[in-house]
Order: structure tokens, then C-alpha cells, then sequence
């Protein structure tokens, strides 16, 4: 047999070792040794210590699952070193840093249920699919904002207000607030991009519809003299009622810019701009089309007189307080900034006592001032553009008040969207 020498190169003969053949032993088990004669060279070798010959007496058997590992990768066979039992030098060492087995340094970030702390995030072109960013190691606490903004670093023209981010490229837009690792989503979560376009805030917006009408309709008051002709130009109606409607117009809208300014607190922070074009257009058309009739120079009044018009300054008053007291009250739910939405509840203010028969009471106000703005000017004109907010306004409490039910479990199941039992 082949000589097998200690590390001292001192040489002897195995002729003391035997291995038993025939049947192969079981899984997982040593192939019976016989001990080795003593280290020759004086160091005292004993069957505690490493014997002259290595690990090759210790090794696992051919059969075993580790001794096949370890063959299959061409590794070293790793001795099962009991107690005692001294492992060679060039072995790495159990718990030692910087070895195998020690503490991991850099990378691979926190375990969170088995898997990577951090997400990928790839954003592709809701059109063609087309990859556009790819971002990596993004914390999963990170909101849709966040992405917002490391998808703005790549595409500086993108800014925040103009991008819109799904899950699907038909689905809804994300919500700024919403959190990465809330989503239903992996570890590496695929969002689609679509481009808003050129984005306005919607205080500016709001501004720039309700002073319009207001001065528009002040054109037809004072009739200039390009709207009745050179005849009519700077004369007074002799009713008392077109003088009342444009002090109701003008308080209207006046409200509406105070709102706009110190009460309103909106959602979403900007609209696309090509929107401002259409709004203007509803807003001052009709605006300019119902002070044409109703500051015509053959403008006939109501027909019951003053009772008619009385209900109607009375009623419309009171729709007014009613919408102003709902816009507190809704505004009062993002007192600390926050965009949250919540389930708006009655206060001590009766105006918002309609709060437990409706969703979106501000609209049923809304729609109750323009059917007295009818009623007290009695004009065609007027009419249809009650109808038209009636329908709009509709759609709007429909929506909303599809989104309460969907968000919270627990909503009134008594409110109805606009109109109590009803609608």
C-alpha cells in the first residue's frame, strides 16, 4: 500500500488499517477504521488529536449526503470533528469574522419574512411597455411620492404633479400617500407610467373660474354698450329684481373666492391645463349668457311679484350658509395637512345635519342656490344651467360616495349621494 505521511513527513506503513468490504454501509454512517499507530515523530498523536495520516481516517463515508456533496463540488471533505478533535489550520474557522460562517459585511440589506428588505422597482410606458427606469434597493416603507421623485432625478420634464403611476396600465392612478410594501406587489414591483401634461394647482384654477363670471356679468349689468347697442349703453333696468340678482351673482362667486382662498383644502395638488380651457369655458359662457336675459332692456319680472322673489333671496341665503358650513366642516378634516380621507360626520352646526341623510351635502346646497336663483329671476337661461349642475354635481356625489362605501366598512348605510332617500 501507498505510505501516508504526518505533517512531519515522517513515513510508515498502513499495514494496520483494514476496511471492511462487501456490503456498503448505511447513509450517513463512517467506514469502520482500524486506529492508527502513533505519530512518529513525538508529538504524541492520539485519537483526539488529528492521527498521521489527516482527515482521510475521519472522513464521511462514500455514501454519505455530505461526503456526496462535498465530491460532487470538489471540495475538501470536512471532518466531523468531535469534542477535542483539532481541525487543520486551513480550515475557516466557525464564527471567526471574515470567514465563512462569520458576520456578513455590506449588502443584502434586512430580512423582513424571508426575503430582501429592499424592492425593485420597474417602471415601464403604459403605451408600449417600453422600460424607462429601473430603480434598485428602494426601502419598502417608501411611498408613491418618494418613487415620484427618484423617477423626476431620470426624467427631469416628468415633475411629480405630472406623473401617473398604476399597478395596471387601465387601472387607477396610485395615491401619494400609499406605501410601497402595502401594495400587491413582490419584491420587485412593475409600475406603469403615464404623462399628465402640463399640470395647474387648483387654487389657481378656482381663481380663474369664479372671477370670470364675476366680472363678466357686470359687463351686461352696467350694459355696456357693445352688448345692447348704443341705445341701451350705460342705462339701469326700472325692476328691482335684476338689481337683486346681481347682488346674489356677485355674492356667489365672491364666496367661492374666499373659500378658494382660506377654507378649501384640496387632495390633489394640481390639474392637467388643458382642462382650465374647458372649465372656462362652462363657467363664462354661461355666466355671460344669463346676464344677457336677465339685464335685457325688455327683461320682464316674476310673475307672483314680490312673494316669488322674497322665497327665493330667503332660500337662497340659506343654501349658501348651508355650502359655506359644509366646507368648514370638511375642511376641519385636514386641519393638520393631512390627506387622508375620513367619514365626514354632523356637528353642532344644523347646516350639517344634512350630513346624516347624504354624502356630499355641499352639492344638495349647491343645486338648492341655483333652483332659487331660478325662482327669483324666472329666466329660461337660468333654468338650464340648474339642470346642468344638477346632473354634474350628481355624477360627482355618485363617485364619491361609491368611494366611502369602498374605504370604509363601517359607513352610514342611511345616506344616500345627493338627495335624501332619494338619489
Amino acid at each position: 500500500m501507498r505510505p501516508i505521511s504526518c505533517s512531519h513527513s515522517v513515513p510508515f506503513k498502513a499495514k494496520s488499517i483494514t476496511v471492511l468490504k462487501g456490503t456498503p454501509p448505511d447513509r450517513g454512517s463512517r467506514r469502520p477504521v482500524a486506529a492508527a499507530p502513533p505519530c512518529q515523530s513525538g508529538h504524541g498523536g492520539s485519537r483526539r488529536t488529528w492521527p498521521c495520516g489527516g482527515p482521510a481516517l475521519l472522513q464521511p463515508a462514500r455514501g454519505s449526503a455530505a461526503g456526496a456533496a462535498r465530491e460532487r463540488l470538489g471540495q475538501r471533505p470536512r471532518p466531523r470533528a468531535g469534542r477535542g478533535v483539532r481541525a487543520p489550520p486551513d480550515w475557516p474557522q466557525r464564527g471567526a469574522r471574515g470567514r465563512r460562517g462569520g458576520r456578513r459585511r455590506g449588502g443584502g440589506g434586512r430580512r423582513m419574512g424571508g426575503r430582501a428588505g429592499f424592492f425593485e422597482v420597474e417602471i415601464l410606458d403604459w403605451k408600449t411597455k417600453k422600460q424607462l427606469c429601473f430603480l434598485d434597493k428602494v426601502e419598502p416603507n417608501a411611498t408613491i411620492r418618494e418613487i415620484r421623485l427618484m423617477f423626476h432625478k431620470f426624467y427631469p420634464r416628468w415633475y411629480p404633479a405630472r406623473q401617473s403611476l398604476k399597478l395596471d396600465p387601465k387601472g387607477k392612478s396610485l395615491r401619494d400617500e400609499e406605501i410601497l410594501q402595502h401594495l400587491p406587489v413582490g419584491t420587485t414591483a412593475t409600475l406603469y407610467f403615464k404623462d399628465l401634461g402640463p399640470q395647474i394647482g387648483w387654487t389657481t384654477v378656482f381663481l380663474i373660474e369664479y372671477t370670470g363670471p364675476l366680472f363678466i356679468y357686470f359687463l351686461f349689468y352696467f350694459r355696456m354698450p357693445f352688448v345692447y347697442g348704443l341705445d341701451e349703453r350705460f342705462t339701469s333696468s326700472p325692476h328691482p329684481v335684476v338689481n337683486l340678482a346681481c347682488i346674489c351673482h356677485s355674492f356667489h362667486y365672491i364666496k367661492r373666492l374666499i373659500e378658494t382662498v382660506f377654507v378649501h383644502r384640496f387632495s390633489h395638488g394640481t390639474m392637467p391645463l388643458r382642462n382650465i380651457v374647458k372649465n372656462c369655458l362652462y363657467y363664462w359662457g354661461f355666466a355671460a349668457w344669463l346676464a344677457y336675459y336677465i339685464n335685457h332692456p325688455l327683461y320682464t319680472p316674476p310673475s307672483y311679484g314680490k312673494k316669488q322673489i322674497n322665497f327665493a333671496v330667503i332660500m337662497f341665503l340659506l343654501c349658501e350658509a348651508g355650502n359655506f358650513s359644509i366646507h368648514v366642516a370638511l375642511s376641519d378634516l385636514r386641519r393638520n395637512g393631512s390627506k387622508t380621507r375620513k367619514i365626514p360626520y354632523p356637528t353642532k352646526n344644523p347646516f350639517t345635519w344634512l350630513f346624516f341623510f347624504v354624502s356630499c351635502p355641499n352639492y344638495t346646497y349647491e343645486v338648492g342656490t341655483w333652483i332659487s336663483f331660478t325662482i327669483m329671476t324666472q329666466c329660461v337661461p337660468v333654468g338650464l344651467f340648474t339642470l346642468l349642475c344638477f346632473i354634474q354635481m350628481t355624477i360627482w356625489a355618485k363617485d364619491k360616495h361609491c368611494t366611502y362605501l369602498r374605504e370604509f366598512k363601517d359607513y352610514p348605510s342611511l345616506r344616500m349621494p345627493i338627495i335624501p332617500f332619494l338619489l
